[in-house]
């Protein structure tokens, strides 16, 4: 390995180290606040990356029918609960939001020339699609079990990503699809060269933390996950509704999750269970924060990134193992210096 070498890997490195940095805070959100462990995380890097794929194409992406279907039955228990507690003037709300949406969707998608739009409009369209598929999973499948121990929910979100998995396959086949290249415009940094594509990646993924920054700082919807996070009943006696926060949080890690999709779709080919194995690096980052800090899991995630990179060109045939063995050591440092604590109730 020469200088130059190390650079390009340094590179590769950053690259999905960005990536997995998303991953990883949303992992760590969605723990603090509904304290589950959101295996289906990296099922949404999927269904971005080839709803994206399905619209470039010209076809109107099967993950709308999803969408619609979910809708329904969100629409279904929340106007059987509205019902039961005399408040019928929240059903036509609930009807808009959770039916209507997909409707006037469907609609745009089928009016719209798919193929020719700009690739900002196609983005748009594929995260119209796949993001509110995250509170309509928070509310037909956590919500009903948001009191059970935390092992409970983690079989649930096996169960959910076996699930998503299974329906991947349905909506998109087992072939591998990739989407053009956002610039093909290349740079030379001294011996180095930066593709377009790298610096959409990394400035979006700073832009988006950024974001999330200040929307934690300065929104009252962020301070409201805040104390979700730090103290779940004392929000709750506060008056911040722990199904808003849910759904929030959802609707936040599955915007991440696809907008990570759509950034890695012109760099690798995406199939259908791609995402597990890009959600679980981002697991680890998430670990070495102890799924609680968000800076430390954002360097955590840096470092998955140049341990991948190097390990590929080191021992390719290895380099999951080398990834993955980082939980390892960390799991281990946390066991002997953190001292157990009771769930809370």
């Amino acid at each position: 390995m020469d200088f130059q070498i190390a650079l390009l890997l340094a590179q590769d490195g950053i690259t999905n180290g960005a990536i997995y940095a998303l991953l990883a805070l949303a992992l760590v959100l969605v723990f603090a606040v509904t304290r589950v462990i959101f295996i289906p995380q990296g099922e949404f890097v999927a269904y971005g990356a080839l709803t994206l794929v399905m619209i470039q194409a010209g076809t109107v992406p099967a993950t709308l029918w999803l969408l619609l279907g979910a809708g329904v039955l969100a629409a279904a228990v929340d106007a059987r609960g509205a019902l039961h507690s005399g408040q019928k003037g929240r059903i036509a709300n609930v009807l808009a939001w959770d039916v209507g949406y997909p409707l006037v969707l469907a609609g745009l998608l089928y009016a719209l020339p798919l193929a020719t739009l700009p690739l900002a409009v196609q983005v748009l369209l594929a995260l119209l699609v796949v993001v509110p598929m995250g509170p309509l999973m928070y509310r037909l499948i956590y919500q009903p079990v948001a009191a059970a121990p935390v092992l409970i929910l983690l079989i649930v979100s096996v169960a959910v990503h076996v699930g998503m998995v299974g329906l991947g396959l349905l909506f998109f086949g087992a072939e591998g699809s990739r989407t053009p290249a956002f610039s093909e415009a290349r740079f030379e940094l001294g011996p180095m060269m930066v593709t377009g594509q790298t610096i959409w990646v990394v400035a979006a993924s700073i832009v988006l933390i950024v974001a999330l920054y200040q929307f934690f700082g300065r929104t009252i919807y962020g301070k409201a996950l805040r104390a979700t996070a730090m103290n779940r009943n004392g929000a709750r006696l506060m008056g911040i509704s722990p199904a808003l926060a849910g759904r929030l949080t959802f609707l936040l890690a599955a915007l991440i999750g696809a907008l990570s999709g759509v950034l890695i779709a012109p760099i690798t080919t995406i199939y259908y269970d791609t995402g597990f194995l890009i959600g679980l690096k981002g697991f680890v980052a998430a670990i070495v924060g102890g799924l609680a800090s968000y800076p430390i899991a954002a360097a955590g995630a840096v470092l998955v990134g140049l341990l991948e990179a190097f390990s590929s060109f080191w021992a390719s045939a290895y380099k999951e193992v080398i990834v993955f063995t980082l939980i390892i050591p960390v799991l281990l440092w946390r066991s002997l210096t953190s001292h157990h604590v009771e769930e809370e109730e």
